[in-house]
């Protein structure tokens, strides 16, 4: 799972690595909801290019990735409410995800990085995903 900030060059790195929050999304999911803030899925979204490669990797239905919505961007202040409930809270229970907790830790910590640059920017951002 990674960040994609709206234009051609936003101006900042916003390479993040989502290894580990992708193993941990459904609890990740899990726990959003308890702390009623969005799931970091629920920011996914994807142009027709991206959806190829998706396919081409052998992830999805071809069939389903016609019926996509048009590509859309969030509010990167949304994302930031999401990924700070979720540091706050494993922080604060390192032991949520077992070995996996330092590891997410660590993603969503980038991914705050990226999105406070975002928001200082007025960018708006969506979550994609590789199966790669």
């Amino acid at each position: 799972m990674y960040i994609v900030v709206e234009g051609e060059d936003p101006g900042f790195d916003i390479f993040v690595n989502g290894h580990a929050l992708a193993r941990n999304e459904d609890a990740l999911e899990k726990l959003a909801i308890r702390l009623s803030v969005k799931p970091l899925l629920e920011f996914f979204s994807a142009d027709q290019n991206s959806m190829a490669l998706l396919l081409e990797e052998g992830a999805g239905d071809p069939e389903w990735a016609k019926t996509l919505p048009p590509p859309q961007w969030f509010s990167p202040a949304d994302g930031l409410a999401t990924v700070r409930a979720l540091l706050e809270y494993l922080t604060e229970f390192p032991t949520a995800l077992g070995s996996e907790t330092k590891r997410v830790i660590s993603e969503l910590t980038e991914y705050e990085l990226v999105l406070a640059k975002a928001v200082q920017r007025s960018l708006r951002w969506q979550l994609a995903v590789s199966w790669k």
